[in-house]
């Protein structure tokens, strides 16, 4: 299995980088500290806790950056976000940044964000129905409608693959775009027939009844790696000591919400309007250190067989390695 080991040394890559823009046109804002300041594009969902406890704890202000975490409503927002400016570094899945790379957009990779636990029965991510729905397995949601955060995206890709490998057409279902925190009201007045849901929306959507069929990213692919932290190539050929230490502070970030999880469920609190009693039941994503490439590329190649690419994505130059 291929992985890419974190920290990331930076890389300074392609002179088309300042073409397309990017954060690092002006040098670093300092504080009155002399830290950086440091604009974070993130989504309010359990897979960026590591960043607010990285905060917390002290371990980006130890490296001299100050962060401004900006919510916003995914990748697909997140990728021109950063190629604009708007943002520093942001968290994406794999598939908006592989999207982007066929694209030519000048992105790099530059530290893990969440995965997939690999547990089909508990892992973070689920597709719901309302408890009376006709559908049982992932094949039933052909001809249904799904919602998704974003169209041609992870929720997507891997609800097809997991579709076809329970036997059904995946072609036909029909993808329709909500906002995570709209989907478990969705699902119970009835507006779509199921809906694909992320921690903490998969504990709140079944307390009010809802059932998970599918758990679509532990079962289509293996020790999927399903989003990480990404900045511009321009701001690793200009700002390589910054991107570093964002590295080194993300590395402890991951290592210490792997290690506490009681501090993970505590921090989402502070973030989310999910309450600490529905916290205490959440199912976490795992966090590893290193990126499963070889997952990666397994999108890649589903992502160009679905149409969502016209050619399959180069992984290897999306990454800043040794």
């Amino acid at each position: 299995m291929r992985r890419l080991l974190a920290p990331i040394t930076a890389l300074a890559l392609l002179t088309t980088a300042t073409a397309c823009g990017g954060s690092a046109d002006e040098p670093t804002t300092e504080t009155e500290g002399g830290l950086a300041q440091v604009t974070v594009g993130i989504i309010p969902i359990i897979d960026v806790a590591p960043i607010y406890l990285g905060q917390e704890q002290g371990f980006f202000e130890e490296r001299g950056i100050e962060l401004e975490l900006v919510p916003g409503s995914g990748g697909a927002a997140a990728v021109p976000g950063v190629v604009a400016g708007d943002f520093d570094f942001a968290f994406g899945n794999v598939t908006s940044l592989l999207l982007a790379q066929t694209q030519g957009l000048p992105l790099q990779i530059v530290s893990n964000g969440t995965a997939s636990t690999g547990d089909p029965a508990t892992d973070f991510s689920a597709v719901v129905v309302p408890a009376d729905s006709p559908v049982q397995t992932a094949a039933d949601l052909a001809g249904k409608t799904v919602a998704v955060n974003n169209f041609k995206n992870i929720g997507e890709v891997t609800i097809r693959k997991a579709v076809e490998d329970a036997g059904g057409d995946s072609s036909t279902v029909n993808f329709v775009e909500l906002p995570f925190p709209d989907m478990p009201a969705a699902i119970a007045n009835g507006n779509v027939d199921a809906a694909w849901v992320v921690e903490p929306f998969v504990t709140v959507a079944t307390g009010q009844g809802a059932r998970a069929v599918v758990r679509n990213f532990a079962e289509p692919v293996e020790d999927l790696t399903v989003a990480t932290y990404f900045t511009t190539e321009q701001m690793l050929a200009e700002n390589p000591d910054l991107v570093d230490d964002f590295q080194a502070a993300m590395t402890e970030s991951l290592q210490y919400a792997q290690e506490n999880p009681d501090e993970l469920r505590r921090i989402i609190t502070t973030y989310t309007s999910i309450t600490p009693e529905t916290a205490e039941q959440i199912a976490l994503p795992s966090f590893p250190e290193e990126i499963n490439v070889e997952s990666m590329e397994t999108v890649a190649e589903l992502m160009a067989e679905y149409g969502i690419t016209e050619e399959t994505a180069d992984v290897d130059a999306l990454l800043a390695t040794d």
